[in-house]
């Protein structure tokens, strides 16, 4: 059993003596783990950086079979970061809810698409808030919890929606939500349209990070078994708080 391709380191662990377990982020097999011979010494170290590009080649005696990778770099993007904790801060939360939350060797074409363009805006210094919480939507979505924020569930206005109901993920708009909205959800610009030009790109962030928040940890991870979302994407969160 033989593939080839790219992928996104998304993180690492030491097996054995020399060896790690590689788990990636790719397009055509999703998330796939593999041993890396000597991925656990000082030569590969740089390599297996998270968020880092790589060519993998894949081989295993039977599908069935972790297997092992075969790896040669191509693009390195947390060097790029380690001196802007909050783009590192996006990096380490990206790559663990991919961790989190994608099940083994199921293809992620429109996922992996949309986490290299994130990726590349963190490394190359470009705003990246947008492209983050669009990132987060979508894995709503493909995991089968999409939100739906074209159109304001009460009233069918597709203007002036300023809110998110928390049980259904449906739009609301001011007029709409009424003396219910303490109850509602935020819907910020930049969450709506991850492209929008925002005066107040942070607390834009912030209210975006509370909202696809709400869904992942009491809808998405209570399908997932109970788990608690992972502490990286905590730490993002507080970047903002």
């Amino acid at each position: 059993m033989e593939w080839i391709g790219e992928g996104i380191c998304l993180g690492m662990r030491r097996h054995g003596e020399s060896a790690a377990i590689l788990e990636v982020l790719t397009a055509d097999h999703g998330r796939h783990a593999g041993v890396v011979r000597g991925g656990g010494g000082r030569r590969m170290a740089p390599v297996l950086q998270p968020g880092a590009q790589l060519h993998l080649v894949w081989r295993a005696r039977l599908d069935g079979h972790i297997g092992s990778f075969s790896v040669e770099p191509l693009r390195a993007r947390a060097p790029g970061l380690l001196g802007n904790a909050e783009r590192l801060a996006a990096l380490n939360a990206f790559c663990a809810l991919a961790l989190f939350a994608l099940p083994e060797r199921e293809p992620q074409p429109r996922l992996y698409a949309a986490g290299v363009a994130l990726l590349d805006r963190l490394a190359e210094g470009e705003g990246w808030y947008g492209a983050y919480l669009g990132w987060e939507l979508l894995l709503l979505e493909e995991s089968g919890y999409g939100l739906d924020l074209s159109a304001c569930a009460l009233s069918g206005a597709r203007r002036g929606l300023s809110h998110v109901s928390p049980r259904s993920g449906r739009a609301v708009t001011a007029a709409a939500a009424g003396a219910y909205t303490d109850r509602l959800l935020p819907l910020p610009p930049l969450l709506a349209d991850p492209a929008a030009q925002v005066d107040d790109p942070r607390r834009q962030m912030r209210d975006g990070l509370r909202t696809t928040g709400h869904f992942l940890a009491q809808v998405l991870a209570p399908a997932l078994g109970e788990h608690p979302l992972p502490e990286a994407r905590a730490r993002l969160v507080a970047r903002f708080a």
